[in-house]
C-alpha cells in the first residue's frame, strides 16, 4: 500500500492523494523525532551467555532498571536472589515474585530481607550467607539499589543516623561487599564471578569527604559525632555545611566508584590456596538517564504539583529518557559479554562500551585507602552505637513486660474473673459428682 501511494504521488501529483501536502509537511518532523528517539535510546546488548545454574544476587531488583535486569536474567535461566527492604511476607513482594516466576518460566527466584538503610540488617544477612559449609555458590552480584533526594528537599537519615543518599548509595554497598568478600574469593577457579555496580554520570561533580579526619562532620553523616569534639563545636560545624541533594548524590556515586576500583584491587591481591588466578571481576555500569521511579521523583521535585508538571511534559521525557528496559542493556552487556570473564577487571561501561573514569581520584591508591579506612571506622562506630541502642531497647522492653501484669488493672481483673470462673466450674463439677 505505501508503494502504491508513493507511486501515485510521483506520477499523478501530491494533490491526488488525500491530505498529501499535510503528510509531506509532517513527514520530516516524524523522521527527526524517530532519529532522536533512536539516539536517546542508546545501545542495545547483543551478547548472550548461558545463565542456567548461575546464582545472581541483586539489590534494587523490584523496580526500574533492576527489575528489567532481573527479568532478563531470569528468562535466561539464572537463579535470582533479590535483596529487598520489604519483609518476605509483604503482599507486594509475594505477588511480584510469583508474577516474575510466571513471566520468565523460572521458579528459581527468591528474596531475602535486607534493609540497606540498616547496617545491622546488612550484617545479619551477609554473615549468614558467608557462614555456610560448603561455601554457597555465587556467580554474580548486581547492585542497582539507588536513592536520591529531590531538588530542594531536606536531608533524611537512615536508621543509623547517616544521610540517606550517602548511607544507601555508598556505605550500604561498601558494607555488603566487604562482608561478602570471602564468599566471592572462595568460588572455584573455573567460575566466572562478576560484581556489577550501577552508577551515574553525575559522579563527575562529587567531592570525596575526608573520612580519615576525626574532626570531620559533614552533610553525609550529620549524626555521627567525634569524641574529639565538643557538642557545641559539632553543632557549629553542621550549621556551616548545607545539604544539597545534587551534591550529596554526586558525592555518593564518586565514593562508590572509588570503592569499586579499590575492591577490584582487593580481590586481585588475594592469593588463592590453589595458586589459581583470581576469577572475580568488578564492572561499573552507567545506564544513562532512564525513566525510573527515582528519576520521576527527582524531576517532579517530590511534590504533587511537580508530578503534574512531569505528566504535562511527558512527551519530552519519553523522547530524551530511556525506558527501564533500554537502561538495563549495559547491565546485561556487563553480565553476559564473554571478554569480561577474563582480564584484570575494574572496567567502566556506558552504552555497551568501555570508557575511562573522568575523575583521577577513582584510581588513586591513596584516596582509595583513605576512603576504605574511613568507611570502616564509620561503620564500626555506628554498629557499636546501634548494638548499645538495641540492648537498651531490649532491657526496657523486658522491664515493661515484667511490670505490666502488676500495673495493668485490666489484666488483673481478667485474671481474677478467670479464676472465679474456674472455681464456679469446679463447684458445679463437685456437686455433679456427689
Amino acid at each position: 500500500m505505501p508503494i502504491h501511494i508513493a507511486a501515485q504521488g510521483l506520477f499523478e501529483g501530491i494533490s491526488t492523494i488525500p491530505y498529501g501536502w499535510t503528510i509531506l509537511k509532517i513527514a520530516p518532523w516524524l523522521v527527526i523525532i524517530y532519529l532522536l528517539k533512536r539516539y536517546f535510546n542508546g545501545a542495545t546488548n547483543t551478547s548472550e551467555r548461558v545463565m542456567h545454574s548461575k546464582v545472581v544476587m541483586m539489590t534494587g531488583g523490584t523496580s526500574g532498571i533492576g527489575a528489567e535486569v532481573a527479568r532478563a536474567l531470569a528468562t535466561r535461566g539464572a537463579q535470582i536472589v533479590l535483596l529487598t527492604q520489604q519483609p518476605l511476607s509483604d503482599p507486594f513482594l509475594v505477588d511480584y515474585i510469583m508474577d516474575l516466576r510466571t513471566q520468565t518460566n523460572n521458579e528459581l527466584i527468591t528474596a531475602e530481607h535486607v534493609d540497606l538503610s540498616s547496617l545491622h540488617s546488612i550484617r545479619l544477612f551477609a554473615t549468614k550467607w558467608v557462614d555456610n559449609a560448603p561455601p554457597r555458590r555465587l556467580d554474580m552480584v548486581i547492585l542497582c539499589a539507588n536513592t536520591r533526594t529531590p531538588s530542594g528537599g531536606s536531608a533524611t537519615t537512615t536508621e543509623d543516623g547517616l544521610e540517606s543518599t550517602w548511607g544507601l548509595n555508598y556505605l550500604a554497598n561498601f558494607h555488603l561487599l566487604s562482608i561478602l568478600s570471602p564468599a566471592l574469593r572462595v568460588q572455584p577457579p573455573d567460575r566466572d564471578v562478576r560484581i556489577i555496580i550501577g552508577t551515574c554520570s553525575s559522579y563527575m561533580g562529587g567531592t570525596l569527604p575526608d573520612l580519615g579526619s576525626p574532626e570531620v562532620v559533614s552533610e553525609i553523616n550529620p549524626k555521627l559525632k567525634s569524641k574529639a569534639k565538643s557538642k557545641r563545636h559539632t553543632e557549629s560545624k553542621l550549621e556551616t555545611v548545607p545539604f544539597t541533594p545534587s551534591s550529596a548524590y554526586a558525592t555518593s556515586k564518586l565514593a562508590l566508584m572509588t570503592f569499586a576500583s579499590a575492591f577490584q584491587k582487593h580481590l586481585a591481591a588475594y592469593s588463592r590456596p590453589d595458586k589459581k588466578p583470581m576469577n572475580a571481576r568488578v564492572i561499573v555500569v552507567d545506564p544513562g538517564w532512564t525513566r525510573t521511579p527515582g528519576m520521576r521523583r527527582f524531576l517532579s521535585f517530590g511534590s504533587l504539583w511537580g508530578l503534574a508538571l512531569y505528566l504535562i511534559m511527558w512527551p519530552l521525557w519519553w523522547l530524551v529518557l530511556k525506558s527501564p528496559d533500554q537502561g538495563a542493556q549495559t547491565f546485561l552487556y556487563a553480565a553476559m559479554e564473554a571478554r569480561y570473564g577474563r582480564g584484570a577487571g575494574g572496567t567502566f561501561l556506558k552504552e555497551c562500551q568501555e570508557i575511562k573514569f573522568m575523575r583521577p581520584e577513582i584510581e588513586d591508591a591513596g584516596v582509595q585507602k583513605k576512603l576504605w579506612e574511613g568507611s570502616d571506622n564509620t561503620i564500626e562506630a555506628l554498629e557499636k552505637e546501634g548494638a548499645l541502642r538495641r540492648a537498651k531497647e531490649k532491657e526496657q522492653k523486658a522491664a515493661k513486660e515484667k511490670a505490666e501484669p502488676k500495673n495493668n488493672p485490666h489484666i488483673a481483673t481478667s485474671a481474677f474473673e478467670h479464676g472465679n470462673g474456674l472455681k464456679k466450674t469446679g463447684a458445679k463439677a463437685s456437686r455433679r459428682t456427689s
